[in-house]
């Protein structure tokens, strides 16, 4: 035993009691070899019994890690849990509360770091190994709902997965900084070794935190080691490309294209740029929730989001699961406007497509190979459907290089459309962030970069000003 590691030399002092406005923590603080050393307890109860346990380790002579402050007992304790045993037992402490398109986000970013843990495997092998994490590990609904240890592993993967369970670390090495950043740069890079973009490697990240977060509920860590690790990820502007947003002439002749290449699906695509709706929100839209008069202009009433996880994440088996509006309560609805050429849509397309169950309105209405379905129209349509005929009517309307280029690549990039055509046009940011269902300073630091000829407007009234003043030359 290294007597750099571990020391005999150990003071326990009292409990330290805070009272803050909301409630009270206790604080056992002792030392180690001179190094002074904290743990914080939201209940006093659980500081008494830590501050025995270290108190009878040192009366039996048990010695310290300097390093941690704990004593060889505890530390053999921490070193009996695997991370890969750690992460397993996240997963499930999450799962019934997560939604599945979260309990996906989970899975990817825990396997990321599991793969990094590991020892290096080859290419091939690390993809089988990622695989099996991300579809059978990390996901409860495979195991069958039953914990890691008792699951019985599919055959054709049992022994890769006892190599993972074998070979992973302690959770304790995670303390090591050159091992946790080892982690963190993980997340920050795709499959293919490229940087990867700034708002998946935050996801990523979040997900791993609370994965620490939860060693520290267990009283593993006394703290997130993440936060002990100088390491700055990529930062998300979050600010829209304005070289995505269609101008009305475009956006126009892309939603007749999609009337042309898949009818049923031309109202979906009106409901994007006209209403600013989110793909997720068109998807979930029911006749019910449609006031649409013959003159004028209607409403929509949002009710929920249907999103689109993948049946191995859900708890119905469906691809699809039904959600409350993004950053909304449950129960919470949001109206939004129709103007009249939506509403002209959307008549239509009640009229010539039968709808879903509920009355859904945009569902799929054929399968695969594009073989026609028969009524009822169960299923909500998807988003491989509706990605792959926006394609289609990018080729068909845009030229080459437009093609080619960043301008409406994706469906969602119609709300896009939407919500910058609202502010050039003089909406109040107020007004638009209610339509938009964002908060004001989202909106403006979004969309900061798509307020087409503001530059124009501005450098007008200088020259106006300055025109104002400027002397007048004599005859």
């Amino acid at each position: 035993m290294s007597h750099e590691k571990f020391s005999y030399d150990v003071r326990i002092f009292g409990i330290s009691t805070y009272t803050g406005k909301r409630r009270k923590s206790y604080t056992v603080r002792w030392e180690v070899a001179g190094e002074r050393k904290q743990k914080t307890f939201t209940h006093s109860k659980l500081a008494d019994s830590f501050r025995s346990d270290i108190m009878t380790a040192a009366r039996e002579g048990v010695p310290f890690d300097i390093a941690t402050g704990l004593p060889q007992t505890m530390l053999r304790e921490l070193s009996r849990r695997t991370w890969y045993e750690h992460a397993t037992e996240f997963v499930d402490v999450k799962w019934p509360h997560a939604s599945p398109r979260h309990r996906k986000n989970i899975a990817e970013a825990l396997a990321t770091v599991t793969v990094a843990l590991l020892p290096k495997p080859s290419t091939d092998e690390m993809q089988r190994v990622r695989s099996v994490l991300r579809n059978w590990s990390f996901n409860k609904s495979a195991r069958g709902g039953k914990p890691v240890a008792e699951a019985t592993a599919p055959d054709k993967d049992a022994g890769l997965l006892r190599w993972i369970a074998e070979s992973s670390p302690d959770l304790s090495k995670l303390r090591e900084a050159p091992v946790m950043r080892r982690a963190l740069d993980a997340l920050a890079l795709k499959l293919d070794g490229k940087a990867a973009a700034a708002a998946t490697v935050t996801r990523k990240r979040s997900a791993f935190y609370s994965a620490m977060e939860y060693a520290v509920e267990l009283e593993l860590f006394e703290a997130n080691p993440i936060d002990k690790v100088q390491w700055t990820k990529p930062e998300n502007t979050d600010v829209v490309d304005r070289r995505v947003v269609a101008n009305p002439h475009q956006a126009r002749a892309l939603i007749r294209a999609v009337g042309e290449i898949h009818p049923a699906l031309e109202a979906f695509f009106g409901c994007l740029y006209f209403a600013g709706l989110r793909p997720s929100e068109a998807k979930h839209l029911r006749v019910a929730d449609c006031h649409l008069p013959e003159e004028g202009w209607g409403e929509l009433l949002l009710t929920g989001s249907t999103q689109h996880a993948g049946a191995e994440w859900t708890d119905n088996g469906e691809a699809s699961e039904d959600r409350s509006l993004k950053h909304r309560a449950d129960k919470a609805t949001r109206p939004v406007p129709a103007c009249p050429e939506l509403v002209e849509l959307l008549r239509r397309h009640i009229t010539d497509f039968r709808s879903g169950p509920g009355g859904r309105l945009f569902v799929s209405r054929t399968g695969k190979a594009g073989v026609p379905l028969p009524p009822p129209y169960s299923n909500p349509v998807s988003s491989n459907t509706y990605a792959r005929v926006w394609n289609k009517a990018r080729e068909k309307v845009l030229s080459e290089a437009q093609v080619a280029s960043p301008l409406a690549r994706r469906p969602y990039d119609l709300r896009h459309a939407a919500v910058s055509l609202w502010l050039n046009a003089g909406v109040p940011a107020t007004q638009v962030a209610e339509w938009a269902g964002h908060s004001v300073n989202v909106l403006l630091k979004v969309y900061a970069k798509c307020l087409d000829g503001q530059d124009e407007v501005a450098k007008r009234r200088v020259e106006a000003a300055l025109n104002e003043t400027r002397p007048r030359r004599s005859a």
